[in-house]
């Protein structure tokens, strides 16, 4: 059951707004969670005399954010400075763990990074031909077919008449899934769900 506030409460959290406190500022004063303060806070402005103060709280923040990022770079070029084959088998396996099929070889998203490494690591890793791949993408009817397929043709680097199938869909998806889904297929895959299956297996007894 969520709390109740209380109208002194709410006229706090919008005068505090309108005096170009940020929202965690406001959860401080308030105690108050991040949705709490959002819902009161959406619709107020900020008043003139408070805008300059609340722009440069702004900045900071932003300026905050880009540092934290290229610090996370930095960290991360560290730690993968390259990948051995190992790596990259056991990253893979990772993928199709949280992504894949369990009673098929099919993996399925519509995030071109995520289906782009998997194509390159099925090419490189497992040596998979292009012969041996059946891609085929799902899309929502207000999406452009010709589009999505160039778009996921530049992903995978199959051509898009090689494509298995385009399955469209009712409805509007256009804002969540820009390019529709791809999916990938490995044909005669269930020698290698197995080996993928075994890999898993081995990782949750190390851990």
């Amino acid at each position: 059951m969520s709390r109740k506030i209380s109208p002194k409460i709410i006229r706090k959290i919008k005068t505090l707004r309108k005096r170009g406190f940020s929202l965690s500022e406001i959860r401080k004063e308030t105690k108050l969670g991040h949705g709490t303060v959002h819902r009161y806070t959406k619709d107020v402005q900020i008043l003139p005399r408070y805008q300059k103060a609340w722009l440069a709280k702004r900045g900071g923040s932003s300026k905050r954010k880009k540092i934290a990022e290229e610090r996370a770079m930095s960290d991360a070029k560290k730690i993968i400075s390259s990948l051995s084959g190992k790596e990259k088998t056991i990253f893979l396996s990772a993928l199709y763990w949280g992504e894949g099929n369990k009673t098929d070889f099919i993996l399925s998203n519509s995030d071109p990074d995520l289906i782009g490494v998997f194509v390159k690591g099925l090419r490189e890793v497992f040596k998979i031909s292009n012969n041996n791949l059946r891609v085929s993408i799902r899309i929502y009817e207000d999406l452009n077919k010709n589009e999505c397929l160039r778009f996921w043709s530049k992903i995978v680097g199959i051509k898009p008449e090689e494509f298995l199938s385009v399955n469209v869909l009712k409805g509007k998806k256009k804002g969540k899934l820009s390019y529709g889904m791809c999916r990938i297929r490995v044909k005669r895959g269930v020698n290698m769900l197995k080996y993928i299956t075994a890999i898993k297996k081995e990782i949750i007894k190390l851990f």
